[in-house]
């Protein structure tokens, strides 16, 4: 029998985040027909002994080699038959009563493909983690933000932001989606390997008619940085790449050369600020995305080819502005400064 939620937490040599936090989601998710999975993306260390021995009632499914996170959940839920999907980083403190708002929030509006729940730093509780905080949306040029979180400026949680809107994406270290969306949209951008695939996913999700929610009765608490730090000129890579990426296969016909250029323009600002800094790992990482980005246009290309049939409807959940502009030269260092409604025409 179908499942109605599987949770389904990636793994590659990450025991000691098993340890730490798997016997909890595994005791505060015991609602009926829940299944726990552990996706194992070609682990070299004890994760799967672990697993097997200490939590034999949690499921495993075991990839022979490591896919990324795009590709390591595209080929385990190919496997996983579930109404409804959890993408669960294995750094994640789930709560007590954490899965029940999130059911009843698909439950209750069958407009909803995707959610997360308030994301919350493990190491300060009071405060809105990177990935995620409480929703994200994206900027007229594609830079992600969220409610609860301005590029590096956090903000403590004080329910400001416990009201039910929709948001642009939901993250992919706790993101929640119909397992039929899911297969409807291909899942991931295994290209992508990791960083933004959940943002590219919730932008087609979108463009399909669907809607993406933050569920602020729901919070959990992420470590952050459990693969890739923040500083890591790997993630530096990702994150230029896979930006571009997404753009070119989602930005409507008579914007996407304009923005292109646009978005050219301002990584290369970034570039300068790397080098005169001395970051010159970072410089590297930026010149190989764009690189990367020239040598694969051509495919991705075709990819948004493909996906011309969803349409480009105008989205409510996108800042018509510059979040650079206004975090910067304005000095709006919180999402309530911007004065911003999502899903209005402001």
């Amino acid at each position: 029998m179908k499942a109605k939620v599987a949770i389904v937490i990636l793994n590659w040599n990450g025991i000691d985040f098993l340890k730490k936090f798997l016997p909890g989601v595994v005791v505060n998710s015991q609602l009926p027909n829940v299944e726990v999975w552990v996706a194992d993306n070609g682990s070299t260390d004890e994760s799967l002994s672990y697993v097997k021995n200490e939590l034999p009632e949690v499921k495993i499914f075991e990839n022979d080699k490591n896919e990324g996170f795009a590709g390591g959940y595209n080929t385990a839920l190919k496997n996983i038959k579930a109404e409804l999907y959890v993408l669960l980083n294995s750094d994640v403190e789930v709560t007590q009563g954490w899965l029940q708002p999130m059911i009843e929030l698909f439950d209750n509006n069958d407009k909803v493909a995707a959610a997360q729940p308030k994301i919350l730093s493990e190491s300060n509780k009071s405060s809105f983690e990177y990935a995620g905080a409480a929703g994200g949306y994206l900027d007229k040029y594609g830079y992600p933000f969220c409610r609860g979180r301005i590029f590096d400026e956090l903000e403590n949680d004080h329910a400001q932001y416990d009201n039910d809107i929709d948001v642009f994406w939901a993250t992919g270290a706790c993101l929640f989606i119909r397992s039929n969306v899911w297969h409807e949209m291909d899942g991931l951008d295994h290209d992508f390997f990791a960083h933004m695939e959940e943002i590219d996913l919730c932008w087609r999700i979108q463009r399909a008619g669907h809607q993406i929610k933050c569920c602020p009765k729901s919070s959990v608490y992420h470590v952050g940085g459990g693969t890739l730090s923040k500083t890591n000129p790997r993630k530096t890579y990702l994150n230029f790449r896979n930006n571009l990426f997404m753009l070119l296969k989602n930005l409507p016909p008579e914007k996407v050369l304009f923005i292109m250029v646009i978005r050219w323009f301002l990584d290369g600002i970034a570039w300068l600020m790397y080098l005169i800094t001395f970051k010159f790992s970072h410089v590297f990482a930026v010149s190989k995305a764009h690189i990367h980005f020239i040598r694969d246009y051509s495919k991705f290309n075709a990819k948004r080819k493909q996906l011309k049939q969803l349409g480009y409807p105008k989205l409510k959940t996108i800042f018509r502005q510059s979040i650079l502009m206004q975090f910067f030269a304005k000095g709006k260092k919180k999402f309530s400064d911007l004065k911003w409604i999502p899903n209005s025409q402001v």
